[in-house]
């Protein structure tokens, strides 16, 4: 008996560990649609780019959206919370991978302390 209380209690774990990993790649998915939607309306209203910015915002903005409804934590708020860090961090991704920007200390050090936040509550409220 003890053999399958551990085998059910190595099984557990792994169906924690996979809706984690599952979890947080969705969190960046989530953030990738965002931040790209919101892009289009940047570029749509202060470039000046075709209407069709304005399409790719919107299908973008509901693909961010209905991401954020497929994460596996039972509390809105708590998902949001959480999506802060790693929106943060995301946005900093977008900054210098399509926005060619560099960073600098206070967007590091931001980053830091907004990520440690998510993952502290992330982690602390994992079943």
């Amino acid at each position: 008996m003890p053999l399958r209380c551990a085998s059910s209690s190595l099984a557990d774990r792994t169906i924690t560990n996979t809706i984690m990993i599952r979890n947080i790649t969705l969190f960046f998915i989530a953030a990738f649609f965002e931040i790209l939607g919101c892009f289009a309306f940047w570029l749509y209203f202060r470039d000046y780019k075709t209407h069709w910015w304005l399409a790719l915002g919107v299908i973008s903005l509901l693909i961010f959206a209905y991401t954020l409804t497929k994460i596996d934590i039972s509390h809105a708020g708590r998902i949001y919370a959480i999506y802060g860090g790693i929106y943060i961090i995301s946005s900093l991704a977008w900054l210098a991978l399509v926005e060619k920007e560099s960073f600098n200390i206070w967007d590091i050090l931001g980053s830091f302390l907004a990520l440690l936040g998510a993952f502290v509550i992330f982690f602390g409220n994992s079943k």
